[in-house]
């Protein structure tokens, strides 16, 4: 689950591939490609991240939560509304370190998903844009330890990856699965009480298509609302087609006759997890400039990392 070529193949993942806006998908689509070396940053860069990442781990350690349902922004998702692409499980008491963060990603050399365990820093270095980044993190207070539990289990966490990736992967089908659809079938399990029998087989940590199969019922029985990519754009719908990380075939044809995609997204799994866990919290962390944004509660921080009058505000000058 863990090592150093995978820290750098998960900064390549682009999870939600399909947010590219059409005209520059339409001009380049030629040269896209998918596992090309992530950007170098610079110095400042750097220093701007790792205390970026300071400030999340010390705040989410005084959280006194066990846990958080994490997320990052990636590509600019701004047409379609969003600000967060990328989804994760950081847990307190993780074996790679506390607040290790657990997650799926696109291993470009194997061609297939895989989960990694990643530092907060490590996982805030897949941002899109260096000079403005944002995280989240819900935290549960996961009485009965069922999150936590399903998390920490390596086998169960392996049951539910899935054997093919596709970034506009649909919510409601196993042909595919995205990162952040990995992170709401894993809560699936948990809350649901799910894939507690002991595999019999083999490979006990074999993906389980059955398993998610069964957490997507629950999910949807529970009421749970994927993300709605609403593309507008015949050129992007013909991308899901050809492109080799996006698909249409797992999407149902009445959704592609209305150019829309359904697909799990951090925002999706963040009001799930609001609606169901009572005493679940929310701090939003920004940086932008010289200055970090730390907000508690579940409305956002403005466009631009700007402060309002209750927020934190962290000075990186000297």
């Amino acid at each position: 689950m863990r090592d150093a070529p995978a820290r750098r193949l998960a900064r390549a993942l682009v999870c939600a591939a399909l947010l590219v806006p059409g005209p520059w998908v339409a001009a380049q689509a030629g040269a896209l490609r998918y596992c090309d070396p992530p950007t170098e940053l610079d110095a400042a860069q750097q220093d701007v991240l790792l205390r970026f990442g300071a400030v999340i781990r010390s705040t989410l350690e005084a959280s006194g939560a066990p846990l958080a349902l994490v997320a990052r922004s990636g590509l600019d998702l701004s047409r379609f509304g969003m600000r967060y692409s990328h989804a994760g499980i950081s847990l307190r008491a993780s074996e790679n370190g506390p607040w290790s963060i657990r997650q799926l990603y696109f291993d470009c050399g194997e061609r297939r998903p895989r989960l990694f365990d990643e530092g907060v820093s490590g996982f805030l270095a897949g941002t899109g844009d260096p000079a403005i980044g944002w995280f989240s993190a819900v935290l549960l207070p996961d009485t009965d330890g069922a999150v936590t539990r399903a998390a920490s289990d390596k086998r169960v966490a392996l049951r539910l990856v899935g054997a093919t990736y596709s970034a506009n992967a649909h919510a409601w089908a196993v042909r595919y699965q995205n990162c952040n659809q990995w992170v709401a079938e894993l809560l699936g399990v948990a809350w649901g009480g799910l894939g507690t029998e002991r595999a019999t087989d083999a490979a006990p940590d074999a993906p389980d298509p059955d398993l998610r199969v069964a957490a997507q019922r629950w999910l949807r029985e529970q009421g749970y609302a994927p993300s709605r990519f609403e593309v507008g754009d015949p050129v992007l719908m013909w991308l899901g087609g050809v492109l080799p990380w996006l698909h249409r075939d797992d999407h149902p044809a009445e959704d592609l006759g209305q150019w829309r995609f359904r697909v799990s997204m951090p925002a999706s799994i963040d009001a799930f997890a609001r609606a169901q866990v009572p005493g679940a919290r929310r701090i939003e962390f920004c940086h932008a400039g010289r200055r970090i944004v730390v907000r508690e509660g579940w409305e956002p921080i403005a466009e631009g990392c700007v402060p309002g009058p209750a927020d934190r505000v962290i000075s990186l000058d000297p």
